[in-house]
Parts: structure tokens; C-alpha cells; sequence
């Protein structure tokens, strides 16, 4: 319950923040109407909607660290934090505390993508819900990125990281705005360490409905998002110890 009443609070402050929520979820589909509309005016298939769709939908979701990790940042220096602390309020409770309210909206923000590629000319068919429910993971990856970037670093410093860096990492290693294999050597492998293609790649065989491919991609993303939360949970209870000692 304490766990719920602390994700009740976080949710609050989200819906506070409206400019950026808003920024948040529209900006990816901006990003998908511009380059929908490259499309339709150059002769080549660099944007096929449904290639580019999962693409948009996982770099959108590295605006949702940004919104984790700034959130953490903010209470970790509050006197809230303090007295959270005093509770019997674990690490994990803390974590999790921050992690349920960011989750509803970055599906919203993947449903949003979703939705307008619709309109955009998607085929309507179940594997558009199979592909949001294949993101989820990498919805915890960024959530967890954030989380632990805020638990580490000022919201200042989270606003770079997360704001700048990791925005251009996801977007460079995820083969949404090009094709990986047209680059190849050094880079593509670097970009097959990472999880951000493979979060795309998963999405891209749910919506064609090749099942079989989907997990070889999906079992990197729920890795990473595993160890990542780990970390951070961690981390956060060893900054925090250090911070109130």
C-alpha cells in the first residue's frame, strides 16, 4: 500500500508537468508525420510505415527516461525524500514507486504512434496490440535508464545524459532512420550489442505477425531491463545511505 500511495504521488507530479508530458508523447508522432510525408515525395522505401512505426514508437520511449530520471533527481534532494526514508519503505518499494505511474504513460505514448500510423496507412490487424505489448519491455528498459541516471546525477546532469545522449543513441543504434546494414562494419556490431535495435526489430516481427522472431530480439531488451533495474535499485540505496549519513 505504501508502495501504491508513493506511485499515486509520482503519477500527480507527472500530470503536473503538462508541457512536457505533452512534449513527451507529441514529438514522436511529429516525427512519424515528417518523415511519413518525406516519404510520399522521394521514390525510394526509406520510411515504410510499417518498418518505421516500432522505430519511432522505441526512440519515443527515451523521452520517458528523461521524465524518470528527472523525477528521481528532484526528490532526491527534497526533504519528501527524507522523510520517505524514515519509512519501512525498501529500495525496491521505491523503485517499483516510480516505475508503475511512468508505465501507463509510455504505452500511451507507443499507443499515440500507433494510432496515427493508422491514419497514416497501417493495416489494422491484432499484431498492432502484439507489438505494443512487445515494447513493454523496452518501456522498462528506458524507465529503468532513467531511473538509474537520476539516482547517480543531479537533474541537471539527467537532463543532459538522458535529454541529449541518450536520445541520439537510441535513435543512431536503432536502425529507425537507416538501414544497419547499409553502414555495417564497427558501428552495426556496436548496434547489435545494444537493445535499442533489437527492441525495434521485435516490434517490426510482431506487426508483420513472424512470430518465431519476435523473443531472439525481445530476450535482449528484458535482459538489459532487468540488470539495469537491478542496478539501479542498488545504486539508489547506496546513494541514498551516503546521502543521510
Amino acid at each position: 500500500m505504501k508502495t501504491l500511495a508513493l506511485a499515486k504521488r509520482n503519477s500527480k507530479e507527472i500530470l503536473r508537468d503538462k508541457l512536457n508530458l505533452a512534449f513527451g508523447i507529441g514529438f514522436p508522432v511529429v516525427m512519424l508525420l515528417l518523415l511519413t510525408a518525406i516519404q510520399s515525395n522521394i521514390p525510394a522505401e526509406l520510411f515504410v510505415i510499417d518498418q518505421l512505426t516500432p522505430g519511432i514508437a522505441v526512440f519515443g520511449l527515451s523521452f520517458i527516461s528523461l521524465f524518470s530520471g528527472m523525477l528521481i533527481a528532484k526528490d532526491r534532494t527534497s526533504s519528501l525524500m527524507l522523510r520517505l526514508f524514515t519509512s519501512p519503505l525498501k529500495s525496491s518499494n521505491f523503485i517499483i514507486g516510480y516505475t508503475l505511474p511512468l508505465l501507463p504513460m509510455a504505452i500511451l505514448q507507443v499507443g499515440a504512434c500507433f494510432t496515427v500510423a493508422i491514419l497514416l496507412g497501417l493495416t489494422v490487424s491484432l499484431n498492432i496490440l502484439l507489438s505494443i505489448i512487445v515494447l513493454i519491455p523496452a518501456a522498462i528498459l528506458f524507465i529503468a535508464i532513467g531511473l538509474l541516471c537520476g539516482s547517480l546525477f543531479t537533474d541537471k546532469q539527467v537532463g543532459g545524459l538522458c535529454g541529449a545522449l541518450l536520445t541520439n543513441l537510441s535513435a543512431w543504434f536503432s536502425d529507425t532512420w537507416f538501414d544497419l546494414n547499409l553502414v555495417g562494419g564497427l558501428f552495426k556490431k556496436i548496434a547489435e550489442l545494444l537493445p535499442f535495435a533489437h527492441a525495434v526489430y521485435a516490434a517490426r516481427a510482431a506487426i508483420a505477425g513472424d512470430y518465431y522472431a519476435i523473443f531472439p530480439h525481445l530476450w535482449w531488451v528484458i535482459g538489459y531491463a532487468t540488470v539495469i533495474m537491478v542496478i539501479a535499485i542498488i545504486v539508489f540505496t547506496r546513494k541514498m545511505s551516503g546521502d543521510n549519513n
